[in-house]
C-alpha cells in the first residue's frame, strides 16, 4: 500500500467527508482527537508516512494486498468473504445471568478467551448515555457491560492504540467492518518497524450495514427523551423498520425512515457487511430470537469457539441454506452498491498519481458488477 502523511490524511479522508471516527489515529500521537464521535486534527505535522494514514481504513486501503497478508489468499470479492463455517450460536450454560445483546456470543467468547488467557485485555466499545467510547477490559467481569449495541460510529481503535503503548501483549479486539479494516493494516506493521508491532490475539468483527453520526443522532433524539436515561438500543429484524429505544421511562420507538438520514457518507461506499478480516465474525440470526449467526474465519477463531463450546460458554448448531443464502444476497448487495458509490465518487483504483479509498483488482471488479443479486 501507500503511505503518506497526516497532510495526505487529511486531504483524502476529512476533506472528502470520509472519516468514520474508527479511532485508529487516535492515541497514537498528540495530533488526533476524538470528541462526541468527531475525529479532529488539533495540530498539522510534517511527517511525510504516518501510522495514522497507514492504518485508516479510507486511505489507500489495497484490498487483494491486506486480504493475502490477513487470510493467505487473494481477495476474490466473494459475497462473506473467505470462511470455514457458518453457525448458529448462543451464550451456554456457564453465561447465564448475564445480560448481553441478541444471543450474547461475542460475550460469551470473549469471556471465555480472557478466562482462559487466550486474551489479557479487551477492547471494546462502551457507551455514555448516547455516546459511545473506546474501552480496554481487562477483568471478565466487566466485559458484559460493554455487551450492548451502539449503532453509532465509535473510536474504539483508539483503545487498542492504548493498549499497545501500555504493553499488553494478547489483545482482543470486537469491532465494526472498518474497525476490522483497520485492525488488519495495524497488524501488517505497513511501516516495517520493530516497535510498531500490535500484538492482536484475537478479533471478532460485528456485522454491519451501516452506522449513525453520533452528534447528529444526539440532536434528533434530544427532542424524544433524555438522552442520559438510554438504556438500550436494538433495531429488530425486518419488518419492524424501527430503532427500539429502552429507556428508564420505557421504550420509544422510531421509525428507521427517520433514522436513515443520519448515516454518514462515508458507510455507502463500505464494501464489507460481514467483517472479512476478523477471525470470527457476529451477526443477528433471522427467524430464530435470542441467537446469534457466527462466522468462523480462521484457525485462531475455530479453535475458540471449539473450546468454548466444549466448555459450555457457548451453544451451537447448524444454520439452515436459506439463512446462508440470505445473508450472502446481503452481503453481495451491499458490495454491489458500495462498488459503484466508490467508481461514481472516483475514489477506487485511481490514476496518474492520485490517491484512492480503495483498490481492488479490475478482474474483481468487474466480476462484483456483473453479480446478479436480485
Amino acid at each position: 500500500m501507500q503511505i503518506f502523511g497526516s497532510r495526505e490524511l487529511m486531504e483524502d479522508v476529512h476533506q472528502r467527508d470520509l472519516c468514520i471516527g474508527c479511532g485508529a489515529c487516535v492515541d497514537l500521537c498528540p495530533y488526533f482527537r476524538n470528541y462526541r464521535g468527531k475525529t479532529s486534527q488539533l495540530f498539522p505535522c510534517t511527517l511525510e508516512q504516518g501510522r495514522c494514514y497507514a492504518y485508516c481504513p479510507k486511505a489507500e486501503v489495497d484490498l487483494n494486498e491486506l486480504t493475502r497478508i490477513t487470510n493467505g489468499a487473494d481477495y476474490d470479492g466473494r459475497p462473506l468473504g473467505s470462511y470455514k463455517t457458518i453457525l448458529g450460536t448462543r451464550a451456554g450454560e456457564n453465561m447465564q445471568g448475564v445480560e448481553a445483546q441478541s444471543g450474547g456470543t461475542v460475550t460469551a467468547l470473549l469471556t471465555f478467551a480472557m478466562q482462559t488467557g487466550l486474551i489479557d485485555v479487551a477492547v471494546l466499545t462502551d457507551r455514555q448515555a448516547l455516546i459511545p467510547i473506546a474501552r480496554m477490559v481487562t477483568d471478565w467481569q466487566d466485559i458484559a457491560a460493554c455487551a450492548t449495541s451502539k449503532f453509532t460510529a465509535a473510536p474504539t481503535i483508539a483503545a487498542l492504540n492504548s493498549a499497545v503503548r501500555e504493553g499488553f501483549q494478547s489483545v482482543g479486539v470486537v469491532g465494526t467492518p472498518c474497525q476490522m479494516t483497520a485492525v488488519a493494516q495495524m497488524r501488517s506493521n505497513p511501516l516495517g518497524k520493530p516497535e510498531h508491532t500490535v500484538p492482536v490475539a484475537l478479533t471478532v468483527g460485528l456485522f454491519c450495514n451501516w452506522s449513525l453520526d453520533t452528534r447528529r443522532l444526539m440532536s434528533v433524539l434530544s427532542e424524544k427523551m433524555d438522552t442520559a436515561f438510554i438504556r438500550k438500543m436494538d433495531i429488530p429484524p425486518p419488518p419492524a423498520n424501527i430503532l427500539r429505544i429502552d429507556t428508564k421511562n420505557g421504550p420509544i420507538k422510531i421509525s428507521l425512515s427517520e433514522i436513515k438520514p443520519l448515516i454518514p457518507h462515508t458507510c455507502f461506499i463500505c464494501m464489507d457487511l460481514t467483517a472479512e478480516l476478523a477471525d470470527l465474525a457476529v451477526g443477528m440470526y433471522e427467524g430464530r430470537q435470542g441467537w446469534n449467526t457466527l462466522i468462523v474465519r480462521s484457525d485462531t477463531g475455530a479453535r475458540l469457539v471449539d473450546r468454548a463450546r466444549d466448555a459450555g460458554f457457548i451453544e451451537a448448531a447448524e444454520i439452515p441454506a436459506e439463512n446462508k443464502a440470505h445473508l450472502s444476497r446481503a452481503a453481495a448487495e451491499k458490495k454491489e452498491r458500495s462498488l459503484r458509490t466508490l467508481i461514481r465518487r472516483e475514489l477506487i483504483n485511481t490514476e496518474n498519481g492520485r490517491r484512492a479509498a480503495v483498490r481492488i483488482p479490475p478482474q474483481i471488479v468487474k466480476r462484483i458488477l456483473a453479480t446478479d443479486t436480485h
